[in-house]
């Protein structure tokens, strides 16, 4: 579907603007989620170090992360982050997302951070802050591939057939309007 037919369906795209800044309070809020996650693994574990079981720990963290996200898309199409910035995921035609179609959409999101993350281990870079500048580029210039799609949707979005759009919540009494 192409940009003027989202603006016909009444689905605008948010800008990119806005949902960089969703994304960025999106990490706010995620990091009281894993640090209380974190916790609950290392009492559970009794995890005495960083360094014992850390595979364990980062593979339930990737599980936490994907029962919230798919939670959300899947029941209301919003994250917490993403009420706050009036944006929703839909499909393509404005639907929900099926808890199978948010689960595929959480995978493909790590496109986000995966180019810069082989570009640290080729590299070799060990710092935090090359860490966090090769991170900080690649996350910028994935966001930057918008530009190239007519839609204005990012790569993954497109890749499983969703969108993100500008959703406000609707008056007492009325449908939602976007």
């Amino acid at each position: 579907m192409t940009a003027a037919g989202n603006e016909d369906a009444g689905l605008s795209t948010p800008s990119l603007r806005r949902r960089l800044a969703c994304f960025i309070y999106e990490g706010v809020l995620l990091f009281g989620v894993l640090m209380i996650s974190a916790y609950l693994f290392s009492t559970l574990t009794q995890q005495r170090n960083a360094m014992q079981n850390r595979h364990g720990l980062m593979g339930f963290l990737f599980i936490v992360l994907g029962i919230y996200f798919v939670w959300f898309w899947s029941h209301g199409g919003q994250t917490v982050a993403m009420k706050a910035w009036h944006i929703r995921v839909v499909t393509r035609d404005g639907a929900p997302l099926t808890q199978a179609r948010a689960f595929v959409r959480y995978l493909l999101s790590y496109l986000w951070f995966l180019p810069a993350l082989i570009s640290v281990w080729a590299a070799g870079l060990t710092s935090a802050g090359e860490f966090f500048a090769a991170l900080t580029v690649g996350v910028i210039a994935f966001a930057a591939l918008t530009r190239l799609r007519p839609d204005r949707q990012f790569w993954h979005d497109t890749v499983c057939g969703t969108r993100l759009v500008t959703w406000r919540p609707a008056a007492r009494g009325q449908n939602a309007v976007t």
